[in-house]
């Protein structure tokens, strides 16, 4: 039978207002979206958002507000970002101490990282160096853990304080080179740089883009870099991994990711992991982020919520082992 044609129009117009909401959930988003940061304006977290979020507004289309909400290590950020879940526009880049080891550092964070927090995608990564003076009698790896080894603490290392990733990576190291090293800490990265210079204390973990320029000074001498892999910003450093007897997978990275509330749309979640992945794999971001001590490392969102779950249980055992000590 033939449909009249008022009918027909009727028909028409019924399914048009069915694919409305479908229609503008494609428009996502219809507002300016905001990205928190838990640290101050000019940080190295805060500057990596900026590279990702300027060419993000444009691929949405709207603007991307970031929302600088330093302290607790992060962990403010975080928590903001959940006080505005359920409109949608909230999200948060963060590093991976706040999802990671902040629910054994500070236990009232307020959330859960495995029920509260949907991964997007990880942003970057960053490794560290081990540094020692320039004057020091450490030329190599081999020569630090020989020594190390001679009796326990017997060398020291610094950082800005327990539980910061230079203090637990450096416990990292520790255990597994087999030796006891003594942990001085500093309130500040430019103190563990004054004394590692100085020769106040032996060595210290911390970022390239930080120990590079003292290198190249003629202050600092690198033995080595926490990556699997040579990292380009430091290629001639060679890795820590399988020397020295420290096993061969041995890793530790510091790493920014993308993060939403759960229950996020998954589309949303899709879309931005999309439109990020794409970002990062323009060269010139790659080389923006290179510039100030991270490699892009995009990823699934399931990649993410990997990662967090085994560097969890890794720095987790890792905070054991130092609780256990008397």
């Amino acid at each position: 039978m033939t449909i009249p044609m008022t009918r027909r129009a009727a028909l028409a117009g019924a399914l048009a207002l069915t694919a409305l909401p479908a229609a503008a959930q494609e428009a996502w988003p219809t507002a300016p979206i905001h990205v928190y940061v838990g640290f101050p304006a000019g940080s190295s977290p805060d500057t990596l958002t900026r590279i990702i979020t300027e060419p993000l507004a444009e691929r949405l289309g709207q603007p991307v507000v970031v929302e600088n909400k330093p302290g607790a290590g992060g962990v403010i950020g975080v928590q903001q970002m959940l006080a505005n879940a359920g409109d949608g526009l909230s999200f948060a880049t963060t590093i991976n101490g706040p999802l990671t080891t902040a629910a054994r550092l500070m236990p009232s964070t307020g959330y859960d990282a495995t029920t509260d927090i949907a991964p997007v995608t990880l942003i970057a990564t960053s490794p560290l160096v081990l540094a020692v003076s320039a004057s020091s009698d450490f030329t190599d790896l081999e020569s630090f853990v020989a020594a190390a080894g001679t009796e326990p603490e017997f060398l020291s290392y610094g950082s800005v304080g327990q539980g910061s990733g230079a203090h637990l990576t450096a416990e990292l190291f520790a255990d597994a080179a087999g030796v006891s090293l003594l942990h001085i800490p500093f309130a500040s990265y430019a103190e563990v740089t004054t004394s590692i210079v100085g020769g106040e204390i032996d060595a210290g973990f911390m970022a390239p883009s930080a120990a590079l320029p003292q290198v190249d000074a003629g202050r600092m001498r690198l033995l080595g870099i926490t990556s699997a892999e040579p990292f380009p910003q430091a290629p001639d450093v060679p890795v820590l991994a399988g020397r020295a007897g420290l096993p061969a997978d041995f890793r530790a990275e510091l790493w920014n990711a993308f993060i939403a509330p759960v229950g996020t749309d998954p589309a949303v979640i899709a879309r931005l992991n999309t439109e990020i992945g794409k970002i990062l794999a323009d060269p010139e971001v790659q080389q923006k982020l290179l510039a100030i001590g991270w490699q892009a490392a995009p990823g699934t969102p399931a990649d993410l919520a990997e990662r967090i779950s085994a560097d969890t249980a890794m720095w987790g055992a890792v905070i054991d082992r130092v609780e256990a000590q008397p």
